[in-house]
This record gives structure tokens, sequence and C-alpha cells, in this order.
């Protein structure tokens, strides 16, 4: 009796890279959306137990100036070691301080001791962003880079409005310091997806040949690049005028359309939806041709939709505003981080993606600059600045930098 001749066929590579980054992202969710809970625990903690603005506001500062200050030191260390091994030590640590956060909240240990942890814990979660970014195109073949980048960006708006609204749930049933215990028995899930996944890609071989990568070599590397200058010089402009909307948004809420809290809350969760209807759409492509263009598109859009809800007194026109909002502006930012990646060489992206991560830091600016405009002028004028700005410094930036449509 002839023996029957078995095959066992090998998942194909494109197989093997779809998995990983399959697994890459189920993390990534978990991990934002934990981020978000954890964000609103802090917040009704700090309240709570201290009833402080000041307070409040000092928290969030000690949340906000390590990611700034961090991002490119994040960034060489992307390029100088294995990206996939920092993730994994940076959950670890992010683990053991949320536990010890809420030890300290259930056993009401000082406030200065509350500060500290959360310091230290922004300290390593400000390197995450940088390192996560530059990971990503590592787990695909490069034609499915833009998708990829895209579906990153997704699972970030998805968590934006997810993480939200499980935190409010779960503070209506139990106490807060639960909900740090939850998000640190969270990381667990992330923690098990990096073990899971292996870099399919050769960027390990181009660690060795550069591995003592500075910030002066991507410095050098911007400075030659004109089509990455203007990428990062571009990206200010909305960060600026455009992003302080959600810093904003109460006083225009208040002021222009004669809507409390609960209306300023279903504006941004309307803005969420557009940036995530934008970034879906985006994922579904394998290349964006006239990069350029569209990047320029979006920030006239952006701006030109901020004109449009500054302009109406009309909740229905507002919330169409608002939509288009969230889908210009998240739409642009997509294809900018996009746009960088495809032209920026593996063993440099760490360390240039750690300069376009810096551009988080003008949104404070920004919305220092329209709220002075606000209380001089008045709200309705602060909110022209803000489309205003977008619009007219885009043309500016783009008949200086003509190049930029042509990327």
């Amino acid at each position: 009796m002839a023996q029957a001749d078995i095959h066992f066929q090998r998942p194909s590579r494109f197989a093997l890279h779809f998995r990983t980054f399959r697994i890459f992202m189920s993390g990534s969710l978990v991990s934002r959306v934990a981020d978000w809970m954890d964000l609103v625990a802090l917040n009704w903690a700090v309240l709570q137990f201290t009833n402080s603005p000041l307070y409040l506001g000092l928290i969030n500062a000690c949340r906000l100036v390590p990611a700034f200050l961090l991002s490119v030191p994040a960034g060489i260390l992307a390029d100088q070691y294995d990206r996939r091994r920092l993730l994994i030590w940076i959950q670890i640590g992010m683990m053991l301080l949320t536990f010890f956060l809420g030890y300290i909240v259930e056993s009401a240990q000082p406030f200065w001791i509350f500060v500290c942890i959360v310091t230290l814990r922004a300290m390593l979660a400000a390197m995450d962003p940088p390192i996560r970014n530059a990971f990503v195109p590592n787990l695909v073949p490069e034609p499915s880079m833009t998708s990829a980048i895209a579906i990153n960006t997704t699972v970030i708006h998805l968590a934006r409005i997810v993480g939200p609204a499980v935190a409010g749930a779960l503070l209506a049933v139990t106490e807060i310091e639960n909900l740090f215990y939850i998000n640190a028995w969270g990381t667990l899930g992330v923690l098990c997806s990096l073990l899971m996944i292996r870099s399919v890609s050769c960027s390990n071989m181009n660690k060795k040949k550069s591995n003592k990568g500075s910030f002066r070599d991507a410095a050098d590397y911007v400075r030659n690049q004109p089509s990455v200058q203007s990428l990062l010089i571009l990206a200010i402009v909305p960060m600026v005028f455009g992003f302080p909307y959600t810093t904003m948004m109460p006083l225009f809420a208040r002021d222009l359309l004669n809507m409390g809290s609960e209306g300023f809350g279903i504006l941004l969760s309307i803005s969420s939806i557009g940036a995530l209807m934008g970034t879906t759409l985006l994922s579904s492509g394998s290349e964006i041709k006239g990069a350029g263009k569209w990047l320029v598109y979006s920030i006239l859009g952006f701006g030109a939709s901020l004109l449009l809800f500054i302009a109406t007194t009309n909740v229905l026109i507002a919330g169409i505003a608002m939509f288009l909002v969230g889908l210009t502006s998240q739409t642009y930012r997509t294809i900018s981080r996009i746009t960088l990646q495809m032209h920026v060489p593996d063993q440099m992206r760490g360390r240039v993606l750690s300069i376009a991560l810096m551009d988080r830091g003008f949104i404070p600016l920004g919305a220092i600059l329209i709220g002075a405009v606000a209380g001089l002028t008045g709200t309705l004028w602060a909110g022209a600045l803000m489309g205003l700005g977008c619009i007219a410094v885009t043309l500016l930036i783009v008949s200086a930098r003509p190049q930029i449509l042509h990327l």
C-alpha cells in the first residue's frame, strides 16, 4: 500500500507579517485604552483628594512635560537597541508604578509621593510613542506600511473613545484605586503581545552597522533632506493654531453655543468619530498618491472646518463642523506620519520620529496664545484666529517651500 504524500505548507512571509502585526495591534489597543482610563482615574483622584485646580494642573504638567523632554532620547534608544525589548521593559516599569499608584491612593499617602510616582511613570510613558511608532514598520512588508501606520493611528482614536467611557462606568461601581489596579493588570496583556511577536525585518542588521548613531546624525539628516524639513515645519502649523481646539472647547461650547459640560463632551466625541473615520479610510489603501497635496488640502480643510464651527450658532451645523474638524485634522496627521516614515531609513527612523513627535509640545503654546486672544478680544475672534491661522500660515509655507506639493 503506497504511502500518501503529505505536504506541510509553511505560512507565507506575508502571513507571518500580518499575524505579528495583528498581535502587536491587539496589545496596542489594550495599552491605549488603559492610558485613557488611567487619565480619567488620575484627574478624578486629584480632584477628590485635594479639590484643588492648582494640583490638577500640577499633575498634568508632571504628566505632559516629560513627553516633550524625553522624546528625542527615546528616539535615540529606538535606533540603538532592540525596539521590542525596550517596549517590554517600559511596560514592566509602568505596570509596577501603576500598582504603586493604586496603593498610594488606597492608603492615602502624602500627595508629594503621588506626584513623584506620576512623574516617574510619565518619564517611561513619554518614551513609548517614539519607540512604538518606529517599531510598527518593522512588522510589515514595505508595500503594507501605509495601511499599518494608519491602522496604528486608528487604534489610538478608538481607544480615545472607548477608554474614558469604560473608566466612567467603572468609577460608578468601584473605588478609584481599583482603576489603577485594573490598568496595571491590563499591562500583562500588552506584555504578552510583545513576548509573542518577533521582528521579521532586517532592522537588527542595520543597527549593527550604525549602533553608535547620535542625535547629531539625525539633525544632519534632516538638514540635508528638504522634504523631511518641509514635513516637520508644516506639522507645527496645526499644532499651534488648530489642535488647541480640544483645550478651548469648553469656552466655545459655553460662549458660542450656550451648551454645558454635556454638550462639550458630545462635541469632542463627534470630533473623535470623525478622526476615527479618517484614519480608517486611510488604513484600507496601500499607497497615497500625491501625499504632499493631500497634506496641504487637509490642513486647509481643518482651518475651514474650524471657521464653520465658530461661525454658527446652530447645534446641528456645529456638530457637522466638529465631525469635519476630527476628519481633516487626523487625516492630515496620519498622512504626515506615513509620508515621514516612508522617507526616513529604518536606522534613522526612531530619532527623526522623536523630533516629529515633539510637535505635541506646541499645543500648550497654541492654547496659551488662543486663550490670550480670547481674553483680550473675545471667544469669537480667538476661534477665527485658529481657522485663519491654519489656512494663512499653511499657504505661506507652501509658497516658500513648493516642494511640499510634490512629496
